[in-house]
């Protein structure tokens, strides 16, 4: 197993200690910082993983799965856990996973198709803001609030667009042949 795959399963590895340190009280009120760090940790590997990979040519079909996969698994995690705690709305969290169902049901039956549909700028800006606002949410910090808020919003939008915008550009993997 090449480090990119090992990043990645490091990420897997670290899902569900995330997600104990957001829901169970066990740190002494450090809980919420341990679970940031462990989600901005988690969130670097992702980038440093697809960056490894790329670079030297370690890109795998294990990685192909496992990594977007992985991502799924965190941003979902993180993003029931703070449902559960209050921090954001559920009809928002299921929004975004409901897009992340259809674009991983879209790039199947394109995969099925031949056809590979590679992430865009609007993914790429939805996954940069989700991130972002699953940090502030939960350092969960009174004088953030308002920024906290604005930055669910566009991650919201950004969420749509990026739909909109795969569903657009490769309508045609979607036409019967």
């Amino acid at each position: 197993m090449n480090l990119p795959n090992k990043l990645t399963m490091l990420r897997v590895v670290m899902i569900p200690f995330f997600v104990v340190f957001m829901l169970v009280p066990i740190a002494g009120g450090t809980d919420k910082w341990i679970a940031l760090a462990l989600f901005i940790a988690a969130s670097l590997t992702d980038m440093l993983d697809g960056h490894i990979a790329r670079k030297y040519h370690l890109v795998t079909n294990f990685g192909k799965f496992m990594d977007p996969l992985a991502d799924k698994l965190l941003v979902c995690s993180a993003l029931i856990c703070l449902v559960d705690l209050g921090r954001i709305p559920s009809w928002v969290v299921i929004v975004i996973i409901a897009r992340e169902f259809i674009i991983s049901g879209f790039r199947l039956i394109a995969s099925d198709n031949g056809v590979v549909i590679a992430a865009s700028y609007w993914g790429k800006f939805k996954t940069t803001f989700q991130m972002v606002m699953i940090c502030l949410m939960i350092a969960d910090l009174e004088p953030l609030r308002l920024l906290t808020a604005a930055v669910m919003w566009i991650a919201l939008a950004l969420t749509v667009v990026s739909l909109m915008d795969y569903l657009v550009k490769n309508k045609s993997v979607m036409k019967e042949g």
